[in-house]
């Protein structure tokens, strides 16, 4: 469950948001800087902090803009921003061949089997499925706020959109391995 640590900051921008989106950018950037300085100290590598390194890049911006502008109209929006930046990041990183759970998963894999095509198969399976939970989050929240749903309709999107792609992350590579282990040729039996 690593992967999630790499939300953190959204959780924290969310909960302070509640009271005021200007602090809600702070506590965002602040804590996304703290687990980034963490990961850098650890050795771990850029590769497998896209997630985080777009979370810093997005609590500036919006930050910079609260300050500047506390009264600016994203303030009421910020929620589909933050899912559309993060839908963005998802299907950003497919795009240029780089899925970010490709270096997330690297922490978690031992290094033979980086290079084969069926991992990063699974990589690409996996932030395609927070890709397209993001997009659902971000797209349903944007359709509530237009039609006043209630605030129940959003909170499901959320739980939605989070826990499949959560579940996802946690039961498609061992199917994915069992799948390829079942393919595999059998060299030779034990006697």
């Amino acid at each position: 469950m690593g992967y999630l640590r790499g939300f953190i900051p959204w959780i924290v921008s969310g909960v302070v948001s509640s009271f005021d989106w200007r602090w809600g950018a702070v506590g965002g950037l602040v804590t996304g800087l703290l687990l980034l300085w963490q990961d850098r100290r650890r050795g771990v590598g850029l590769d497998a902090l896209i997630l985080e390194i777009s979370t810093v890049v997005y609590f500036v911006a919006v930050g910079a803009l609260a300050v500047a502008d506390p009264g600016s109209a994203l303030a009421d929006h910020t929620d589909v921003v933050s899912f559309g930046w993060l839908a963005l990041t998802a299907w950003g990183t497919l795009a240029i061949r780089r899925p970010f759970t490709l270096g997330i998963a690297r922490r978690q894999t031992p290094r033979e089997y980086w290079d084969m095509p069926e991992f990063i198969q699974v990589n690409n399976r996996i932030t395609s499925a927070w890709g397209a939970g993001f997009t659902f989050i971000g797209v349903s929240l944007a359709v509530c706020g237009a039609v006043d749903a209630p605030a129940w309709v959003g909170i499901a999107a959320h739980v939605a959109g989070l826990v499949g792609p959560a579940v996802f992350t946690k039961v498609h590579p061992a199917r994915a391995q069992a799948r390829l282990l079942a393919q595999a040729p059998v060299t030779s039996l034990p006697q």
